[in-house]
């Protein structure tokens, strides 16, 4: 039924229900007295043949009764019911007519409670997204920890963090299928883990986890989470279902507009369009959000307008904005842009919709952050190298990268690397050449930028292909603190050979002789007393405690892995290297090697060492 057709048919019920406080009482039966107590049937009488059929002109006041005709009066039968009372805020016919399908639904009770069949519905555990048999954590590895330390280590993630291989461990977790903390509210549970993803930049996983709540169970937290994680992924009705089915779980202008837009979007294209005219002329929105909300619910198909987006009005981009304009093919004026945020590189790095220059330009943080794998950043560059229509330094990258593929020697290979990493060897180029680097085959004669390729290497995890340069990387250098750290086993490192790095050490502040020293300490590569001479030599404590120190050391003794790595990740938040210090790295490399995560340690420690 349409909204036009239900709002005609309920503003009539409403009609009735407003003028039946007329009617005091309510009659027993509308037939004659002699039908109410009707006589004994007679005894049946032998059958008789049927007369034949008669013809009877009309009669022109058939249908017509005539004043002896006339029903008996109604009585009662003796039971009187008591008149309608409205109450006083109801609304008038008049408002009537203006309420949408939904509120009307809302005002008589006719709003559903679920959106979809009993025998679909899920419940409420084992909320994620990736399985133990997929790689993720027990579904009770947080079910017997305490709420408060949970919701605080949750609560605790609003940033980004510094490492990538961190990244990557967080995401795991907090996409893993988990059971909530007894105590904990589900809900709660996968809306706090949805806003952590959220403030990582991993908008699609956090799509996901949402996706595996019914929108019924949603709450405020849960809505808030999810409706950033539509908006990051460019996705706006993804919300639909919970603004349809919960519309008053929110109450702020945006919400509003999307409440609007789904109306479309579900067939309603007259009360949507009739509500965003209410909002642009109320002015319940700045009126470039409004402009483009209608542009987006005419993308429904009953739109019965073009809409000029005007960015003249409009002081600055947000989410909301850019993500419809994206959607719709919009182009934001580069005055509104702000290019160093990083909500939009990420955002552009994921986006399908934008442009592939805009999309590389993106792809450098999102893949120096753990956001795009190796590989992935190699399907987009592998993209644009196919379409003659990218022109600048994506085009250049792309075209440097299959050489780096394709050449014949070696030493052209690297060539076309180093055109890549630039000057300033960004750590998402280096993310980007992994895979080529690690085609390339040990030489003396590359031991120069062995640092760099062994950099890369580890940088997608390569560090079998990053171990084949042992032998040809000097003692005490960069590339062999690299692989001093990448290595698997127990052996120990030289003495000789660290103090020969920091030595060599001219990082800021030494910090890479800081990151290799708390490494070496953390994966038990050199014993604590050793580690702490050298880090009393670089200015720097490893033994200082503090909260956050007991929690992810007692997690580490207990063999909570998902634990210590819940909490590593919360210690690893920051803008760069310069945040991490060295006692944080040596907690959380010696804490994540304790509960059987040394891969991640390793990777972890060599990614400080090449990055500070």
């Amino acid at each position: 039924m349409t909204g036009g057709a239900k709002r005609g048919l309920l503003t009539a019920a409403a009609l009735l229900a407003l003028t039946s406080s007329l009617a005091l009482a309510q009659p027993d039966s509308l037939l004659p007295d002699v039908y109410n107590d009707p006589a004994p049937a007679p005894a049946p009488s032998p059958a008789r043949p049927a007369p034949a059929p008669t013809v009877v002109a009309p009669d022109p006041g058939a249908g017509r009764t005539s004043p002896s005709q006339v029903l008996p009066p109604l009585n009662n039968g003796g039971v009187d019911l008591a008149p309608v009372t409205l109450p006083s805020n109801f609304p008038s016919i008049e408002e009537l007519e203006t309420m949408t399908s939904d509120e009307i639904d809302e005002l008589f009770g006719l709003k559903p409670k679920f959106d979809i069949p009993a025998g679909a519905r899920r419940a409420v555990r084992r909320v994620g997204v990736i399985a133990m048999t997929e790689g993720g954590f027990p579904s009770q590895a947080l079910a017997g920890q305490p709420v408060s330390l949970i919701r605080g280590a949750l609560a605790g993630i609003e940033n980004g963090l510094v490492s990538r291989w961190g990244h990557i461990l967080l995401r795991r977790t907090l996409a893993s299928r988990l059971d909530a903390p007894l105590g904990m509210n589900p809900v709660e549970f996968a809306a706090l883990r949805a806003s952590a993803l959220n403030a990582l930049g991993e908008a699609n996983v956090s799509r996901a986890l949402v996706q595996d709540v019914d929108s019924a169970n949603y709450d405020k937290g849960l809505t808030d989470a999810a409706f950033e994680a539509y908006l990051a992924s460019g996705d706006l009705v993804g919300i639909c279902p919970v603004a349809r089915l919960k519309g008053g779980i929110r109450q702020d202008p945006l919400w509003e507009l999307s409440r609007y837009v789904c109306m479309a979007f579900a067939g309603e294209g007259r009360d949507s369009t009739r509500e965003l005219d209410r909002a642009l002329s109320r002015g319940i929105a700045p009126r470039i959000d409004v402009l483009l909300a209608q542009r987006y619910a005419g993308a429904a198909g009953e739109g019965e307008r073009a809409v000029t987006i005007e960015w003249d009005e409009a002081e600055r981009i947000t989410p909301f904005r850019y993500s419809i304009a994206s959607a719709l093919g919009v182009e934001v004026p580069d005055s509104l842009m702000d290019g160093d945020d990083p909500w939009y590189q990420r955002f552009a790095a994921l986006a399908p919709a934008l442009p592939l220059a805009q999309r590389a330009a993106g792809a450098d943080r999102a893949g120096s952050e753990g956001i795009l794998s190796s590989r992935a950043m190699v399907d987009l560059y592998s993209q644009i190298y196919a379409d003659e229509g990218v022109e600048g330094e994506a085009r250049d990258r792309a075209l440097a990268l299959r050489e780096a593929y394709v050449a014949a020697e070696a030493a052209d290979r690297l060539v076309a690397l180093k055109e890549i990493w630039g000057t300033d060897n960004a750590y998402g180029r280096l993310v980007l050449t992994s895979y080529a680097a690690a085609r390339i085959a040990p030489s003396s004669a590359l031991a120069g930028d062995a640092h760099l390729l062994i950099a890369s290497m580890l940088a997608a995890g390569l560090d079998r292909n990053a171990l084949r340069w042992a032998n040809v990387v000097e003692d005490g250098s960069q590339g062999w603190a690299l692989l001093a750290l990448a290595r698997d086993g127990r052996d120990e490192v030289s003495s000789g050979d660290v103090d020969s790095f920091i030595d060599d050490d001219s990082s800021t502040e030494q910090r890479k002789s800081q990151f290799l020293v708390a490494g070496l300490a953390g994966l038990g590569r050199i014993d604590l007393d050793t580690a702490n001479d050298f880090a009393g030599r670089l200015g720097v404590g490893l033994g200082r405690e503090s909260n956050w120190s007991r929690m992810i050391e007692g997690a580490a003794s207990v063999g909570n892995p998902a634990l210590v790595a819940l909490l590593a990740g919360l210690g690893m938040q920051g803008s760069g290297w310069d945040k991490m210090t060295a006692r944080h790295l040596y907690l959380i490399v010696r804490s994540l090697d304790r509960v059987g995560l040394s891969a991640e340690a390793r990777m972890i420690a060599a990614e400080a060492v090449a990055r500070g």
